[in-house]
């Protein structure tokens, strides 16, 4: 019994001496990565808002109610067309009588500085008797009105307006009589100065307020902003509408307080927009930003760029995206980043030669989030470990693993 035990040991023993071995000499399967040459591109990547590079506002310099607005947001306009028009009813009647007291002023000088004191005698005779005439017709055809009115045949309305037209009349006489007891010469004649400058300024007032009610482009662009619809009450300084130069425009790109120092003048911008998918707008950074301003919790500066616009595609105030290369190098070793190794602070790789793990320090120069430069300590062609530094082992036995 005492031999079959011993036998039956030295059996387990050597199974285990064997298993052991096997173990010890087999190898893992790790990815691996070949190291080449190639264009390495460092970039910013952030967000940013359109705006036009030249442009102008329109805004009312009026009050008044829109009547009509003969454009389109998005159509194309010459300096000086119109944009939105405003109720002018009021400006134009105004007008009306200024126009009317100018021609009453003129003829009044014309017919004192010809010595016509007897004329003017003859013209309140002539008014009065005329407008006894209208007073003696309105009467009749108030009454008239009247009447209707009261049997619900005619409005109420039309009975007021023939009793303000018999005011009017009534204060025409009472006008023309007070005419009489102050016919001198030379007085009168400075009234009628007088008269003739207050009416041709009212006329001029009533002209321009005419004029405002037209509210014109003041240069040529398309008009990307449209306030004014009709119906609308504007108040003086109102917008009414914006226009720009399309063509080219300004983006402002927020880049983070970090991120300034890696940003220069005449750099690349490539513009994204989500509404346009896959077309992207490139352009050059315009200007430097001079200050830090607050964006929600981020702390960034306004980095003006300009881009090309020519299908008109992109708006103002549209977000975009924006991706600023800061630096491109050609014919760079690149090493993943995934494959870099920290090691007593120095970087290294772990090195597939001959189907063993070999410990390589490296130096390395400037990275971005999926490659770093690599300036000594690898050449091209090399192979290196990728994976989990807990699966590596240097001397460790690998085998490639082919995808």
């Amino acid at each position: 019994m005492k031999r079959i035990g011993l036998a039956l040991f030295m059996v387990l023993a050597l199974s285990a001496a064997i298993v052991a071995w096997k173990f010890a000499n087999a190898s893992s399967k790790v990815s691996v990565h070949k190291i080449s040459r190639g264009s390495f591109e460092d970039q910013v990547t952030t967000n940013g808002k359109v705006e036009p590079m030249n442009w102008a506002s329109a805004r009312a310099e009026r009050e008044g109610l829109v009547i009509q607005v003969p454009v389109s947001k998005g159509q194309r306009v010459n300096k000086g067309d119109a944009l939105a028009v405003l109720d002018s009813k009021e400006s134009q009647a105004d007008l009306a009588a200024a126009s009317a007291r100018m021609d009453e002023a003129s003829a009044a000088i014309q017919l004192l500085e010809t010595g016509g004191r007897k004329r003017e005698q003859v013209e309140i005779e002539q008014g009065l008797k005329q407008r006894k005439a209208e007073l003696s017709q309105i009467q009749k055809d108030l009454a008239i009105a009247e009447r209707l009115a009261a049997r619900n045949a005619g409005t109420a309305e039309e009975a007021r307006l023939l009793r303000d037209k018999r005011e009017t009349v009534q204060l025409q006489m009472e006008a023309l009589e007070a005419r009489r007891p102050t016919l001198v010469a030379a007085a009168d004649l400075a009234a009628a100065r007088a008269r003739l400058r207050e009416a041709t300024s009212a006329a001029e007032i009533a002209r321009h307020r005419i004029q405002l009610s037209t509210i014109r482009s003041s240069i040529s662009g398309v008009v990307y902003q449209l306030e004014a619809k009709p119906g609308t009450f504007l108040t003086p300084g109102s917008l009414v509408a914006s226009v720009g130069y399309l063509d080219s425009l300004k983006v402002l790109v927020f880049v983070d307080e970090p991120e300034l120092g890696r940003i220069r003048k005449d750099m690349p911008v490539t513009i994204t927009w989500d509404a346009i998918e896959g077309k992207r707008w490139a352009g050059i950074i315009d200007k430097i930003p001079t200050q830090i301003v607050p964006l929600g919790s981020r702390q960034v500066g306004e980095v003006e760029c300009r881009i090309e616009n020519r299908d008109g595609d992109l708006l103002p105030g549209t977000n975009v995206n924006a991706i600023i290369q800061t630096r491109k190098q050609d014919s760079v070793l690149l090493l993943p980043k995934e494959a870099i190794r920290l090691r007593e602070t120095k970087s290294g790789v772990y090195l597939v030669q001959n189907g063993q793990l070999t410990w390589r320090t490296i130096d390395l120069g400037a990275g971005n989030v999926t490659n770093s430069i690599v300036l000594s300590g690898l050449s091209e062609g090399d192979l290196v470990a990728l994976g989990p530094e807990s699966s590596l082992k240097e001397g460790a036995k690998v085998e490639i693993d082919k995808p």
